[in-house]
Order: structure tokens, then sequence, then C-alpha cells
């Protein structure tokens, strides 16, 4: 939490979809890294325990949320199952959190109400076994709870920017057999997250005009780099990311993650861990990315997200979203539905939220 007390709510009645928070118990995983540690792994001791007790109080502390989505992360992984097969262990557990929710024992509240899952596209047309099973666990074709997958791609020549925890192969997105198994999501209905890092967007950009009939969903603004060799090049490098994020969004096919500012490799703040800082100092030092972002692809392909708790490293659930509030104050009444809980809806298929919101 930040340092002193909570900050009101701001707008409290705007409906909010989440359209991006994990859950996960990295607890061994955490106690596994020696001193001194990476940001991002100091970033997860805030929370190497975030299931749906911490979720709820969370998205329940205040502010609108009416639903969420969960975005894979990794966890609760089928164990004793084939390798390709694990991450059905995940589907299946979060599908037992929403399941949870929509209980109705929290109200209208309906956490997980889209869950994107992993599968590995480099399995070619072995994928398409893997995400029959994935949409079988979140409860079918039929009015089910899977959405779609996230096959990240973070790579940088730097080994210090991302740290241990990430090892995807460079060139992932451009490769045949990535590809094979990529074709297979848009006729099963699926979308497809991309995270990478800012100097990495040239492979969303070409991804999406190879396959401009897949909805893609670019995470964290494109994910700009302050950590590492690139500390304190923020400044130099916006043009270059400002020119990417305007280029991908003449594709589309693509809509844009609006949060992941306050992870560790983006410094913004750079004093982590739960900074302490209020939400007008987080949304002036966040304005130059999201606004671009906005302008780019527009509201109704751009939506705000919390990537909770992996931001917790930069203000609490709160903070967060009283700032994107802030960022959006001279918005239309519908733009902001869309940039807040609209354009996740279209996009992931909870469209039903909003009648219920």
């Amino acid at each position: 939490m930040g340092a002193g007390m909570p900050e009101a709510i701001l707008d409290p009645d705007l409906p909010i979809i989440d359209p991006h928070h994990h859950l996960w118990d990295l607890r061994p995983l955490v106690d596994s890294f020696p001193q001194p540690r990476h940001p991002f792994i100091e970033a997860l001791t805030l929370a190497p325990y975030y299931t749906f007790d911490q979720l709820l109080a969370d998205t329940q502390s205040g502010h609108n949320v009416i639903g969420t989505v969960f975005m894979e992360c990794g966890a609760f992984y089928r164990s004793g199952a084939e390798q390709a097969m694990k991450p059905v262990g995940e589907v299946e557990y979060v599908n037992g959190v929403a399941a949870q929710g929509a209980s109705g024992l929290y109200g209208a509240y309906r956490p997980c109400a889209g869950i994107v899952g992993h599968a590995d596209m480099t399995l070619g047309d072995g994928a398409k076994g893997v995400l029959e099973a994935l949409v079988a666990a979140g409860g079918g074709s039929s009015g089910g709870r899977f959405k779609g997958i996230r096959h990240q791609d973070a790579w940088d020549a730097d080994p210090e920017v991302l740290g241990p925890p990430f090892h995807a192969v460079q060139g992932l997105y451009h490769s045949d057999a990535f590809r094979a198994g990529f074709k297979h999501l848009a006729p099963m209905g699926l979308t497809f997250d991309a995270w990478v890092v800012e100097p990495q967007l040239d492979d969303v950009i070409d991804l999406a005009r190879a396959f401009p009939d897949q909805t893609i969903v670019l995470d964290h603004c494109g994910t700009p780099l302050g950590i590492a060799s690139y500390k304190g090049k923020l400044p130099e490098r916006f043009d270059i990311w400002r020119a990417k994020i305007r280029t991908l969004a003449e594709c589309p096919n693509v809509s844009v993650k609006l949060g992941g500012l306050a992870m560790a490799f983006c410094m913004m703040p750079d004093k982590g861990p739960a900074a302490g800082l209020g939400s007008e100092v987080l949304a002036a030092m966040w304005r130059p990315y999201i606004e671009t972002c906005i302008d780019a692809f527009g509201p109704q392909r751009a939506m705000f997200e919390s990537n909770f708790p992996v931001d917790r490293w930069g203000a609490d659930y709160r903070t967060l979203w009283n700032a994107f509030k802030r960022l959006s104050a001279g918005a239309s009444a519908g733009e902001k539905r869309a940039l807040f809980a609209g354009t996740a809806a279209k996009v992931y298929g909870v469209e039903h939220l909003l009648d219920a919101g």
C-alpha cells in the first residue's frame, strides 16, 4: 500500500472491467532467487501469493469493478501432465475461481469472467489439441470462459533487462514453428495477447500484418524500458516507441492495454516497491504514453488494465485506477465507458458484464 491514508475513490460509479490480472502462488519461486534480486523479483515479494481472497480485496476496495479477465502467468500447472498440457491446469484452477464468483455470494461482481491461458504455439499443428483442451477446461466452446492465449515474447540482448524469470527466444513471433501454431487461433475464435518490450514492437507489427483476421492485444503499452542498459533512456527512446505504436495502430485487428507502466521494467516509478506516490504524480508520469496510445488506437481499441499484482511495485489498486481516471478526465462519457469496460467486454467476449453492471 502507498504511504498515508488511502486515496478517496474518484468517479466511484464508473463500471470497470479489469482485463489483465494474475492469480498465483509463487512463494517457492521467489524464495529461490538469491540476493541481490532483480527489481521484478523484488516486486513479486509484495504479492508472492495472490489468489481469490487477495483479488477480491483489491477489486472490491472502492472502485466499481464489475468483472475481470485473468491473464496467464504460469501458475497452478498440471503436475504429472505432459509438458504441452501442463497449462490446462491453470485454466482449470481459474475457472473454479470464476465459478466461485458466479455463485452470487459477492453480488454482481464476476471475477475471471474471461480467461486467457497459455499454449505453446511452436508446437505447430500440435497446438490445436492443446487449445481444444484449454477451451474444454474453461467450460467449453459455447458460453465458456476461455477466451484466448498469451505466448510471451519478451526478450532483450541485455539479460539484465528482464532478469532470470524470462527466457523467450529471440525472434519467436517470426518463426515458422510459432506461426504454424498461431494460425489455429482465429478459426477457433480465440484472442492473442502479445507481451514484448519496446525494442520488439516491430515483431508485433509484422505478426499483425501477416494475420489480419487474428485479434491481437498488445499488453502494457508495449513496455517502454527504463532498466539496466536502458536506465535513464525513456526520454530519448520515446519518439521511437511512439512511432511504432502509431504504426501498429494502423492494423485494425490490434487493440492495446493501457497499463503495466508501474512494472519494474519501465521504472515509472523507479522507487518501488510500493512507492507510495499519489495518483496525480503517477498520472503525470504516465500521461505521454497513455495519451499516445489512446490517440493512436482510439477508445474503441484501448482498455485500461491493472496488471495486478505486478504493478503493485508502483501503486496500490485504489491509487492505480484513480490515476487512470485522472488520465481520462477529458474524455466523454462514451469514451470512458469504452476505455474502462466496453473495449475489454468486446475483445474478450464478456459483454454480459455490462448488462449486469
